[in-house]
């Protein structure tokens, strides 16, 4: 009689046979990407059978065997990775020129004369240049074009054009941030049309420049179109705040006002960053060899071809957050053709949709230190010696937005040596939605899995959050038999309910290693003819190729995973108020365990069954402040008639914290109406 434990070893030779079968075909097919994943594959099942006591003998010489042809096409692929060589022909050049002269027609069109002029004369100027060494008629005909239209700019403005105005320095050549203080608003300040505070990405074509003592102040829910609640300009205090902190890692990010959409992007020379590289982490200090611009990557470099979260790839950063949030915002657009992480780069052309800029310069808005700030980087990459890029990239190799977005992010977080986030963090950075935290605790009386699944169903198909899943910390055999990875962001693609199972599509950053539990594609037992047939879903076709996406049955999940990170969109809260406030950290009593009169405090008079949603966010200068950071902020809930509280009090319900791993928190302030939590007493709320 056998024993289970043989038996589990000749089904795991079995399945490894099966699995070494398709990986010699995929080889012979020279189909390399598919034949390395299925050698390893099979290697991974028969040393799975070598620990069950299996006596099949030269198991691990096998697996063995089948790991090095791996190792070799592996390297064999990376070296056929050509690294274009930038074109000889001067066609680099008459991009520049190209895109000088459309800038110029856009500031023409828009009555800035000086402006549109300038770019004309520099159009002129680099057409010059390259005709010396690339001799071309299209550099001559370019040249001509330019000089001839800005000849007619200036006869059409005689004598006017001395009047003009001279034009606006560079954006980032400003001496110092300047917020001005805004006028005092009235008694009652009614509140702004919906839509006026709207963050979208901006307009098709630059409006005309104003002088820079017109610039429109900074008004609270700038990046929301929510109504504000109260007076929707900044103290001057609160205006110090964001300036103070406008410097982060060394370099100033200004809040994002409506003079960033005129940034001039159009450049003679391939611009350059001032700020200098970023640094590297370690694992891309290893295999560096350069800095590569797009066209040394692709012969057709284009910012976006087509939006989707499959072709989102994670290299050797450690920013799977990040990675997830950008997969789950590109696929929020995707599904609801609402621009979401299109929305927040530039330059854009006049259909509004950000361009490839062949001079090399681009702007990001985030929301980061709580506004959204102006993030200025240039296009080099960083590369191997064989032109593989060292941070995440997009499948279509002529695709930049995944790889400028990443490094966007990495130059306020200090650079590519990043020490990790979540996603809360990130996409709140990325999209400006509302941040929540839901740990799954199966074991925990007061976790309700049902009422949890139920609640991520609903909103995610109506689009109104965005999720990602994390892992805790496993040991290495427990992470190796369920094929996930310790402590590691998964976006969430899809929740389904068919036929009694409860189901979640997610995605794993690195584009491969994938869930071997139930309902993987290795699963024959799970996966009946109809419930494929429900979700249009192929096993045997997801054998063939590894892209790290998965399902996983909810049951599952709830065991191997630790975390929900949800984003909440905005556009479900009706009205929004922000405030900003210096509080030193370490002043009063240890915790506050004997005084919180010194602690701020916020009277919120709750009218009526409602909900408030209070955001704590606390805002990060230094990356080793985020790395390496102790100190927390949190909020108590105390039920008085509003007055200032001093002692602290077990009545007081305390929220999450805000701390070196969440610099955003979320805490739900229910009102009455049958809802449990606050009565009809005015509460304090109490940042701690």
């Amino acid at each position: 009689m056998s024993s289970p434990a043989g038996d589990e070893g000749r089904q795991l030779f079995e399945r490894a046979a099966e699995l070494a079968s398709r990986a010699v075909a995929f080889d012979r097919s020279g189909h390399q990407e598919a034949a390395v994943y299925h050698y390893v594959q099979a290697a991974g099942a028969l040393l799975e059978a070598r620990k069950t006591g299996a006596t099949i003998a030269h198991l691990e010489k096998r697996a063995n065997d089948y790991l090095s042809r791996a190792e070799q096409l592996s390297e064999k692929a990376a070296k056929a990775v050509p690294l274009h060589a930038p074109a000889a022909d001067g066609r680099a050049e008459m991009e520049r020129v190209f895109f000088l002269m459309s800038q110029a027609l856009d500031e023409d069109e828009a009555g800035n004369a000086r402006e549109a002029l300038q770019l004309y004369g520099q159009a002129v100027e680099l057409c010059l240049e390259a005709n010396k060494k690339f001799p071309s008629p299209r550099f001559t005909e370019a040249a001509e074009q330019a000089l001839g239209r800005a000849e007619r700019l200036k006869a059409s403005l005689g004598a006017s054009l001395e009047s003009l105005p001279p034009p606006l320095p560079e954006l980032d050549d400003l001496p110092e941030l300047e917020l001005e203080e805004p006028s005092a608003p009235p008694a009652e300040t009614p509140p702004p049309p919906a839509g006026r505070a709207s963050g979208g990405g901006g307009t098709a074509r630059p409006p005309a420049r104003s002088p820079r003592n017109d610039k429109a102040p900074l008004h609270r829910g700038f990046s929301s179109g929510l109504l504000v609640s109260g007076s929707d300009a900044y103290t001057k205090d609160e205006l110090r705040v964001l300036a103070a902190t406008s410097r982060i890692n060394d370099n100033v990010y200004v809040p994002f006002m409506a003079a960033d959409l005129r940034e001039r992007f159009a450049s003679p020379l391939p611009f350059t960053d001032r700020a200098g590289p970023l640094a590297l982490s370690p694992k891309q200090r290893r295999d560096f060899s350069r800095w590569a611009r797009p066209e040394e990557l692709s012969d057709q470099p284009c910012m976006i071809q087509k939006i989707d979260c499959f072709s989102i790839k994670q290299t050797c950063i450690s920013d799977c957050s990040f990675v997830a949030s950008l997969a789950v915002s590109a696929l929020y657009e995707k599904r609801f053709n609402k621009p979401l992480i299109t929305s927040i780069i530039y330059p854009r052309n006049r259909n509004n949709q950000p361009v490839y800029n062949p001079c090399g310069k681009y702007m990001v808005r985030l929301h980061i230190n709580g506004v959204p700030r102006k993030v200025v980087i240039d296009d080099q990459l960083p590369v191997d010696r064989h032109g593989r890029l060292l941070c995440s990239y997009s499948a279509d190799r002529r695709e930049l937005w995944v790889s400028l977005l990443e490094k966007a992010y990495m130059k306020v977080m200090g650079g590519y040596d990043f020490p990790g986030s979540n996603s809360n963090i990130d996409l709140y950075a990325l999209t400006g939605w509302i941040p929540e935290r839901q740990s799954i605790r199966p074991g925990d009386a007061e976790f309700n899995a049902d009422a949890l699944f139920r609640r991520l169903h609903d909103c995610h198909q109506k689009g109104q959050v965005l999720i990602t899943v994390a892992t805790g910390e496993m040991s290495e055999q427990a992470a190796d038999r369920a094929g996930l990875v310790p402590t590691h962001a998964y976006a969430v693609l899809d929740i389904r309910e068919v036929q009694g199972q409860r189901l979640l599509l997610l995605k794993n950053p690195w584009s491969h290693l994938r869930w071997k539990g139930n309902f993987s594609e290795m699963d024959q037992r799970h996966w009946t003819p109809s419930l494929r047939a429900a979700l249009s879903y192929d096993p045997q076709s997801a054998q063939q190729f590894d892209n790290g996406v998965f399902w996983i049955d909810y049951e599952s999940l709830c065991r191997f995973f630790d975390v929900f990170y949800m984003s909440w969109n905005p556009q479900l809260f009706s009205h929004t108020f922000c405030h900003h406030q210096t509080w030193l950290a370490g002043q009063g009593p240890i915790r506050d365990m004997y005084n919180i009169g010194e602690n701020p405090q916020y009277r919120l008079e709750v009218r009526g069954p409602t909900v408030v949603w209070v955001l704590l966010s606390r805002h990060i200068t230094e990356i080793e402040d985020f790395r390496n950071n102790k100190e927390y902020i949190t909020v108590a809930v105390y039920r008085t008639d509003g007055s200032r509280v001093y002692y602290p009090s077990k009545r007081g319900g305390r929220g999450p914290r805000a701390g070196p791993t969440a610099p955003v928190s979320t805490t739900p302030v229910r009102g009455e109406g049958g809802v449990p939590g606050l009565d009809r007493r005015l509460p304090c709320l109490l940042p701690q």
